[in-house]
Order: C-alpha cells, then structure tokens, then sequence
C-alpha cells in the first residue's frame, strides 16, 4: 500500500462526525449546527483553538468554562464589553491561560470588530502566514503566535482548518473565500512524530518550516486539500499515545 493509500484509509477512519464528540471542534460546532451568525462561530472556533494543547478531554472541559462565561452569543459578549470584568482576574482557564488572557483577546476581537464583518478578511490580502501575523499582532497575547517567530502557529491553523475545510464532516467551512489548498498543517506532536516515519527530510523540532515542508508533501497527494490528512497524522499518533503503542511506522494498517 502506497503512503497515499494509508493516509487515505486513516483519514476516512477518523474524519467521521463521531470525531466531533470528543474533539474541542464541538464548540463552534455547537453555533455552526444552530446557524447562529459567523462572528458567534469564529470567536468560538479562535477562543477554543487557543487553548488546545494536552489532552483532549481537558481541552473541552476547559473550554466549556469559556462559553459559560460568553453564554449564548459570543459575538453579543464581545460588542456588549462583558469582558471588561476578566481584566485583572487571576482565576485559570487552561494550564497557563487565564481570564485576564482572554481579556486580552476579546478586547483585540471588540476593537477589530468595530470596523470589519468577520476574521476570515484578515487572510485575504496578503494570504494565510500574513493573516497569522496579524491575527497574532492583533490579538496581543503570547498565546497566539506569529509565524515570524518560526512557530508552525499549530492552534491558529488548526482554527482556519475549522472555518476554511469544507467537506461536510467534521470541520465547517463557514469561510469561503479562502481555499483549503492554502491551509498550512496544525503541527502539534502527534503529527509531527506521524509525519516523521513517512519523511526523512523533516528536522527534529516543531517549527514552522516543518509544518510547511509536511504540507508540501501531503499536497502532493492531494493538492486542492492537503490539510485533509491532519486527520489521518492526528488520529493515528493521539491513539498510539493513548494505547501506549509504541510502533514506529504506519505497519498497523
């Protein structure tokens, strides 16, 4: 079986609606599958994505202590100032994210939003690292990076392959003036080990020219949509993690 094939396979393994139910997409999902405007699904999706590192089931229910705090319309809670209150709190949401981080964040979102409909417009002029940098120089907080530090910017591609990828499972694809050809991979651990049995031209660290060279490869396999295979990396190297397997290649197809 060819590498394309195995990715294939394992992509349609774990790109299932079932993926939803454990993964921290089920936030913004929660307005996508109630129509609820854009603005109420890409704060979600960038709130959630900023804080989605370690385990997956902690992601969640840290998440859910954001949108209890946002309530029922999170783009309501930015224009209406309700952040204000998150200012000099010490409280934690996440590991080393806090209330005053996500401060940060909505005031970034509130004065962005005074003048502009949706994020999605920050990706258009320049394409997708530009709009990472803004986004980043935007938002002002350590907690969303910008690619001119060398980071892959893991948490905010993963956000774009949320809103951008538009196959009608698990990811929404609510923006669509960007294309999915554009999205560069989510580098997180699991992919970047998973990644590292297929290719030897990868250097040992998570880095932002990592993610691009992964990228370039898996668009080989599929140009118009190279960022579909985040699944099949992911899911592959999330259960090996979590049933200790320790095999080093993709042999357990």
């Amino acid at each position: 079986m060819s590498i394309k094939e195995k990715l294939d396979e394992l992509t349609a393994i774990y790109n299932t609606p079932a993926f939803i139910e454990e993964d921290p997409i089920q936030f913004p999902r929660a307005f996508f599958n109630k129509s609820a405007r854009i603005e109420d699904i890409e704060i979600s999706a960038l709130l959630t994505s900023v804080i989605t590192w370690g385990k997956r089931n902690l992601i969640c229910r840290d998440a859910g202590k954001m949108h209890q705090i946002m309530g029922d319309s999170p783009y309501n809670y930015i224009m209406n100032q309700e952040w204000n209150i998150l200012k000099d709190s010490g409280r934690n949401i996440h590991r080393t994210f806090f209330e005053r981080d996500m401060w940060n964040i909505c005031s970034g979102l509130y004065h962005y939003y005074l003048e502009n409909d949706s994020l999605e417009e920050l990706f258009l002029e320049d394409g997708i690292l530009s709009g990472l940098d803004k986004l980043s120089r935007l938002m002002n907080t350590r907690h969303i990076s910008s690619p001119k530090t060398k980071s892959p910017c893991k948490r905010t591609n993963l956000m774009l392959r949320w809103l951008v990828r538009n196959d009608g499972i698990v990811d929404m694809g609510v923006w669509k003036r960007i294309s999915p050809s554009q999205l560069i991979i989510p580098l997180d651990l699991h992919v970047g080990r998973m990644s590292r049995t297929l290719w030897d031209d990868l250097n040992r660290t998570e880095r932002l020219s990592t993610a691009l060279k992964i990228t370039n490869h898996l668009s080989e396999f599929c140009p118009e949509d190279p960022c579909k295979y985040d699944f099949a990396l992911f899911g592959l190297g999330e259960e090996q993690s979590r049933t200790k397997v320790t095999s080093a290649d993709f042999s357990v197809l």
